[in-house]
C-alpha cells in the first residue's frame, strides 16, 4: 500500500493525483502526434474537473497552461496557446515596501492629521470654526476608542493645537460633546411586541365570562 507521504507532491492540487498520473504518462508517449492526442484528452478531463470556471474567457488557455505546469515543463506538445515560461513563473515577485507614515498620535489615525492640515489652510471665519469644532470631537471619539476611560477636553484641545502648529483652536464658547454622546452603548430593542390574536381572544373571552357571572 502506498501512502501519500511517500508519493511525490501534487503540483496543482485542485486537479488531483489522477490527472497528474495521466500527464506523467503523456510525457512517456514517444510519437508527437499521439502525444498531442493524449494531451487533448487530458485537457477535456481537466475541464470537467474545474467546470465551475468554464465561463471565463481564458478558461481553455488556463487548462493548457496547467497541463504544461503539472508536467513540470517536460511535456513537448503543440499547444494552441503560447507555452508558459518556467523562468517567469518561478521568479519571485518584487518586494513591496510597507507604507511607513510617521503618526505622532496613532490613536487619532492618519485621516485626522490630513483633516488638520486641511484646517490650517482654511481662511478665518465661521466655516473654519465649525470645522475645528467637529474635528476636535472626532479626535475625542478616536481617543475614546483607544482608551475607554473618560478623557479631558483640555488634552484634546492641547494636542489639536500641537498638531496644527497652534493654527487650530476651539472658539470661545464652544464645548466638546460629552463622552456619553460620543460613545453610546447599544440600546436594546424597545419595539413593543405585538399581542398574538390567540391571547387577545382569551382575554376577550375571559372579560365576557366575568360580565356574565
Amino acid at each position: 500500500m502506498q501512502y501519500n507521504t511517500t508519493l511525490s507532491p501534487i503540483i496543482v492540487p485542485e486537479y488531483g493525483r489522477n490527472i497528474q498520473k495521466m500527464i506523467d504518462f503523456a510525457c512517456t508517449v514517444e510519437e508527437r502526434e499521439e502525444r498531442n492526442k493524449v494531451a487533448q484528452s487530458i485537457v477535456k478531463v481537466m475541464g470537467q474537473v474545474n467546470s465551475q470556471y468554464k465561463h471565463s474567457e481564458d478558461f481553455l488557455q488556463k487548462l493548457w497552461d496547467h497541463l504544461i505546469i503539472i508536467s513540470n515543463f517536460r511535456l513537448d506538445i503543440d499547444s494552441p496557446y503560447p507555452v508558459p515560461e518556467k523562468e517567469k513563473l518561478q521568479k519571485k515577485p518584487e518586494k513591496i515596501e510597507y507604507p511607513s507614515r510617521k503618526i505622532k498620535y496613532r490613536h487619532y489615525g492618519h485621516s485626522v492629521e490630513q483633516f488638520i492640515r486641511r484646517g490650517t489652510e482654511m481662511e478665518e471665519g465661521e466655516e473654519k470654526d465649525s470645522f475645528t469644532y467637529y474635528l476636535a470631537n472626532m479626535m475625542k471619539k478616536n481617543y475614546l476608542q483607544y482608551n475607554r476611560s473618560s478623557v479631558g477636553d483640555e488634552l484634546i484641545l492641547r494636542q489639536l493645537s500641537e498638531l496644527s502648529g497652534g493654527k487650530l483652536k476651539l472658539k470661545e464658547g464652544f464645548k466638546l460633546k460629552p463622552t456619553s454622546e460620543l460613545i453610546t452603548a447599544p440600546q436594546p430593542n424597545s419595539t413593543p411586541k405585538k399581542k398574538s390574536k390567540k391571547n387577545y381572544r382569551k382575554k376577550k373571552l375571559k372579560k365576557h365570562v366575568v360580565i356574565y357571572n
